[in-house]
């Protein structure tokens, strides 16, 4: 079973960008322990700072993958694209945020992207990635 990952804007910056509010893991570092703890799994991982390519990942994933994780990044809270991509396949979706968005600036309130998955993690650092996935794979199995 294949699970995609994937990280919106500035989130290849994880590790250096902002230690302070989103930690110092890499995303690399991040996926390395998704597939630590999750062995019988392949993880698969996009990254990008555009829009359109997430729409475009999200919208041919069905052919190849069971679930989705995503952490939309600054997008979670502007883009009604990527959360009708969401919305338009009949796979498991689940978003992740590393800090705590309802305790920061009142415009991170808003989760567009998180509105259109099945549940959202939010504010347990990179832990919150496991959670999520362990809730992804609950809806895959069964």
């Amino acid at each position: 079973m294949k699970i995609l990952v994937i990280h919106g804007p500035n989130l290849n910056l994880l590790g250096n960008r902002e230690p302070s509010i989103y930690g110092y893991s890499s995303s690399e570092e991040i996926l390395q322990n998704l597939r630590l703890q999750f062995t019988s799994y392949e993880m698969k991982y996009f990254q990008s700072n555009l829009e359109g390519e997430i729409v475009n990942i999200i919208q041919s994933s069905p052919s190849e993958v069971s679930g989705i994780l995503i952490n939309a990044g600054g997008f979670s809270h502007t883009s009604i694209a990527i959360a009708d991509a969401i919305a338009s396949i009949k796979i498991p979706t689940f978003a992740v945020h590393i800090t705590n968005i309802y305790q920061r600036e009142a415009y991170r309130h808003l989760d567009i992207v998180g509105d259109a998955c099945l549940g959202t993690i939010a504010g347990l650092g990179i832990e919150g990635y496991a959670l999520a996935m362990e809730c992804l794979l609950e809806k895959i199995e069964g």
